[in-house]
């Protein structure tokens, strides 16, 4: 549930509330609004069923939330979410682009290629260092060597850093040189490194689960959320369907869902959504139609040479049309431009 206080509710009563709640053994979350403050209660509300808190000093409303996630809901936070990386705002009025290689493959490739998305107007360098790949046979990343190459190649251009962890054991290494932790779609529901990275202090940029409703990867931000972490970044990566001719289905549906029902900054990942380069442009285009807030591009220096995903890989030319593309687009939505 939440409880709504009235506008201008004085600290005390605030207080009072959340001791009220507190002493009954339910966990607390706090979101201040420019003009009303919302006290999120999570856990059994069967302990509060003898409080009176619409009594209580302050207090305007108490509202149930009937879905699964609480955190993440408009109705716990009408305002939009916006995430300060660095002084890089994810969810604000600027568009967003991260952009990078699938996987580290090397310094002279990795520096080659910050270079080219800083170049056209990215703020973020992606790349994997840890791979997590369906074969066992295929490259598996650097780790923590790559790691060190992101860190360079952010010292030399000044790129914010992304990147995947892939399990609960490596999230203090990752956090040493990433900005922002990248929970890929294999691990959406790994519930025990959601939590992990929930208390790790970090942005989390979250990836929808290769077959997820969008009810249970919002749940899956909950998780983070319920840590204390609200720094969540949702990212559309395409789902499994019926469909072959691409290699999966980007539901860019979800993206106006999620602003709909969710405050967290939402952005699309088109060049897994799709698998084809041909089609990365295009789809990145209707992604900034639909009101993501950011996108995720895979750019290599030289895609038939990469050492993963270089079918859906964009060369340094095609990035930089894209960029162009998207700014016009942006710019026609009311966005600054990336």
């Amino acid at each position: 549930m939440i409880i709504v206080m009235n506008a201008g509710a004085a600290q005390m009563d605030i207080d009072r509330v959340i001791g009220k709640v507190t002493e009954r053994g339910l966990k607390v979350h706090l979101s201040e609004g420019r003009f009303v403050t919302i006290i999120g209660v999570v856990g059994d509300k069967k302990l509060l069923q003898d409080v009176p808190l619409e009594a209580l000093a302050g207090v305007e409303k108490v509202v149930a939330i009937t879905s699964g996630y609480k955190l993440a809901s408009r109705q716990f936070k009408p305002e939009n979410t916006v995430i300060d990386v660095g002084g890089v705002l994810i969810g604000g009025d600027r568009l967003v682009v991260m952009a990078g290689p699938c996987a580290v493959e090397s310094r002279e490739q990795l520096l080659e290629s910050a270079r080219i998305v800083k170049k056209a107007g990215a703020d973020f360098l992606r790349g994997g260092a840890y791979k997590p790949r369906t074969s066992p046979y295929s490259f598996q990343g650097l780790e923590e060597q790559g790691l060190k190459f992101l860190a360079e190649a952010r010292e030399e251009t000044g790129l914010k850093v992304v990147t995947e962890v892939v399990d609960p054991q490596s999230v203090p290494v990752v956090c040493e040189y990433a900005d922002v932790l990248q929970i890929g779609a294999r691990n959406m529901q790994n519930f025990h490194l959601l939590k992990t990275v929930g208390r790790a202090g970090k942005p989390v940029l979250l990836k929808r689960g290769i077959a997820a409703t969008i009810d249970e990867w919002l749940n899956a931000a909950e998780y983070i959320m319920n840590e204390g972490n609200y720094q969540v970044i949702m990212c559309e990566r395409g789902i499994r369907t019926f469909e072959t001719a691409t290699r999966n289905t980007l539901d860019l549906s979800a993206v106006a869902v999620l602003k709909k029902n969710c405050h967290l900054p939402v952005i699309v990942d088109p060049s897994h959504g799709t698998g084809h380069w041909k089609l990365v442009r295009p789809m990145a285009r209707a992604a900034v139609a639909a009101g993501a807030d950011g996108l995720m591009i895979e750019v290599h220096p030289k895609p038939d040479e990469a050492m993963s995903d270089g079918m859906q890989s964009l060369t340094p030319e095609n990035f930089t049309g894209l960029m162009e593309e998207v700014n016009k687009i942006a710019q026609a939505m009311g966005r600054n431009q990336a």
